[in-house]
């Protein structure tokens, strides 16, 4: 494993003078440590072979990226890797995803070790992939798991880009790699404590203060501790303590997943229930986040009936679309942007104004061409 500044800059040189695309994957410690950083990067290039990189010891791999900028890299389950590599400096201009070609391409099962069997006839070494990647040193036999994982990433590849290419797909294949490439980094989460695993048993705004306290005060301790926030305190603990508002660190102690806490962290946990349990009125969290979109489907019949007639129409005429191209609906087009364009139809439902709708909600030239007659058609079906 690289794990210093000269090693580093002899595989920098090595994949510089490679040639063709360079295969990349991450490991991650999710469940073990805090944040989604990368622990163990792997590169396999024609020319330059395989190597596997510690980001502890070579945090910064800014140059590396550099070096094979300008070569596609090919990743599987793209977005899932690339925001801790930007993390470390790596930051591709061009992609290959081998799990959305699986998809694209109407495969049922899209997994590295699936796709690679069933394209290529190889089976992947596996048994390692919820291990801490943290741990160091790091055992042989996890180090040879990982390599494996890059091994045959540019063959699939290949022979992906040719079955796209007989389906008619690699152009959309195409529109989608480059859409994730030029992708900005994603926002913050606002308020990412109502995703608190449990929170629909949670009504009143003092129960979602305790939430929101006792997630906060978790959130600083696995920070600091650097490990997992569920390690810390469960999330069904929490939701429990934001039920019961405890009087006190005794009635806390009775809860479920507050039994085993030593007596200073009961305090400290009481501390965050205390403080929700002092909030004035008006410092309470509003039950629900802001809708800056339609409301749920459930809710149309009763809002808007002809915009629920609109949606199941254009529903089932996505999802026939999407088993007539052999492909998952959601890769034909977002269930989201479906949703949008049916609650506030443009004007006039013919195929300029329907793909002008469509784009302006994300939507790829592919996807346009594709869905915009058949959601004309479904929508004027509907229209009064």
């Amino acid at each position: 494993m690289i794990a210093d500044a000269d090693a580093l800059a002899e595989v920098i040189a090595a994949f510089a003078a490679g040639s063709g695309p360079v295969a990349v994957d991450a490991e991650r410690a999710s469940g073990y440590r805090y944040g989604q950083r990368a622990y163990l990067v792997q590169l396999r290039r024609h020319g330059a072979g395989t190597a596997l990189i510690d980001p502890v010891g070579c945090p910064d791999l800014s140059a590396l990226g550099a070096a094979i900028a300008d070569a596609e890299w090919v990743l599987h389950a793209a977005t899932q890797d690339l925001p801790c590599l930007r993390e470390i400096g790596m930051v591709p201009t061009r992609i290959f995803d081998t799990e959305l070609a699986g998809r694209l391409a109407g495969f049922p099962r899209v997994g590295l070790g699936a796709m690679v069997e069933n394209v290529l006839g190889f089976v992947l070494e596996k048994g390692h992939s919820a291990v801490d990647w943290s741990t160091r040193p790091l055992p042989e036999p996890w180090l040879r798991y990982a390599a494996l994982d890059v091994e045959l990433l540019v063959d699939l590849r290949d022979a992906l880009e040719k079955e796209l290419d007989r389906q008619g797909k690699l152009e959309w294949a195409r529109q989608e790699f480059d859409a994730i490439a030029s992708a900005p980094p994603p926002e913050p989460r606002k308020d990412p404590w109502r995703r608190t695993s449990g929170m629909h048993k949670v009504r009143r705004r003092r129960q979602l203060a305790v939430v929101r306290e006792l997630w906060q005060t978790r959130d600083r301790i696995a920070q600091r501790r650097d490990v997992s926030p569920g390690k810390v305190l469960g999330d069904a603990a929490i939701v429990e303590a934001a039920l019961a508002l405890p009087a006190n660190a005794h009635a806390l102690a009775a809860l479920h997943g507050f039994g085993r806490v030593n007596r200073r962290q009961l305090e400290q946990w009481q501390v965050s229930v205390d403080r929700a349990k002092a909030l004035s009125e008006s410092q309470l969290p509003q039950p629900g986040q802001p809708v800056t979109g339609p409301p749920p489907p459930r809710a149309w019949a009763d809002k808007d009936p002809a915009a629920a007639a609109r949606l199941a129409a254009a529903r089932a005429a996505v999802t026939a679309l999407a088993e007539q191209l052999n492909m998952p609906q959601e890769n034909l087009i977002t269930p989201d942007t479906v949703r949008r364009v049916c609650w506030e139809p443009p004007a006039t439902l013919d195929t300029e104004s329907v793909s002008a709708a469509l784009a302006g909600h994300g939507a790829r030239p592919w996807q346009v061409e594709q869905v915009a007659p058949v959601l004309v058609t479904a929508l004027g079906e509907t229209a009064p």
